[in-house]
């Protein structure tokens, strides 16, 4: 009897070895059907409608739950955390560089913008003005931003991609009315005189306009704007679209480090393929982005804006770093002399 009780403990031992490792099993299956995206400021609404309606996708084409989490803020800070270890499995940023700086670090592909369509950007947006209702300072176009006595909120362009588009708008704009970059330099460097406030992102600086009553004049994306004046607080702002501006191109990518980490490279293809399609557009331009499906872009009859963008009129997006944003850049030099 001695035996046949050891036996059965014996075989009691190793089924409840098995059971504990099939449920670990479980357990980490299970954790892998979630995936992180690392995303910039003032994506979060935008997020929040895509990531359910890719769930309800992949649950109808693979059987499968999965849960996608957010991450959001300034984009080169979010950048700079997933390369510190912030386990996303794809950013969507809003501009090239900063997915260059992770490929530099091997967390994303070097030819990242080959992986997807058109860049690996699934929309476009630009920079606009929010103004408080009626527009007391009579704010039109970028040269009313240099005149003094007008407050002006923007994003620190150090920290925040889309401070760094304001900051290239200004000068493209410059640039072709006064024909120099010197003249643009001198444009860019007045204008930045005139922010009281730099927040570390764009959602910041909506906090800053909105909230604390700081500036004439919020310089954001467009998609931040049209929130604010649709759902927000539309009665005591205005939005103004400048004659010309920066068509910026949010770019995204998988994270490979963390993918073949946790083994969901497969999932985070399939959420950023699910970008470009109808659905996803559609959702892209209520929320007031520009789709890059045309169809679906004139359906949405978002206001006709002339735009321009970095490579064509100032540099290539390296050169522009480097010059501009840089320690010790066009930048710094610039708003040191203000200090």
């Amino acid at each position: 009897m001695g035996k046949v009780h050891m036996v059965r403990r014996r075989v009691a031992t190793s089924l409840g070895l098995a059971l504990a490792l099939i449920s670990l099993e479980s357990v980490t299956a299970f954790a892998q059907t979630t995936l992180l995206n690392a995303s910039y400021d003032v994506s979060r609404e935008l997020y929040k409608d895509i990531d359910p309606a890719f769930s309800a996708a992949w649950k109808k084409s693979s059987g499968e739950d999965v849960t996608v989490k957010q991450s959001h803020g300034g984009s080169t800070k979010q950048a700079q955390a997933v390369a510190e270890g912030l386990e996303a499995d794809v950013v969507t940023l809003n501009q090239p560089t900063d997915l260059d700086f992770l490929a530099k670090k091997g967390a994303v592909s070097s030819d990242w913008k080959k992986q997807f369509p058109n860049n690996a950007s699934p929309y476009t947006t630009t920079s606009v003005f929010l103004v408080r209702k009626g527009n007391p300072k009579g704010i039109k176009d970028w040269d009313d931003l240099i005149k003094q006595g007008v407050s002006v909120v923007i994003p620190n362009p150090k920290t925040s991609g889309n401070g760094r588009y304001t900051y290239l708008a200004a000068w493209g704009y410059a640039k072709e009315k006064l024909g120099s970059d010197d003249k643009a330099r001198d444009f860019v460097a007045k204008l930045f005189a005139n922010v009281p406030v730099f927040d570390g992102g764009g959602r910041g600086a909506t906090t800053t306009f909105t909230q604390r009553g700081i500036g004439d004049v919020l310089v954001s994306f467009e998609n931040e704007a049209a929130l604010i004046k649709a759902e927000v607080d539309g009665g005591n702002f205005d939005i103004v679209y400048p004659s010309l501006s920066i068509e910026a191109a949010p770019p995204v990518a998988i994270v490979e480090t963390i993918v073949a980490k946790r083994k969901t490279e497969k999932l985070a293809k399939a959420y950023l393929d699910f970008l470009y399609s109808d659905e996803a557009q559609k959702i892209i331009a209520k929320h007031h982005f520009r789709p890059q499906n045309a169809e679906i872009l004139k359906e949405a009859h978002l206001p006709e804006i002339r735009t321009f963008t970095v490579e064509d009129k100032i540099g290539p997006w390296a050169e522009v770093q480097k010059t501009h944003f840089a320690d010790g850049g066009v930048y710094d030099q610039i708003t040191t002399k203000q200090n």
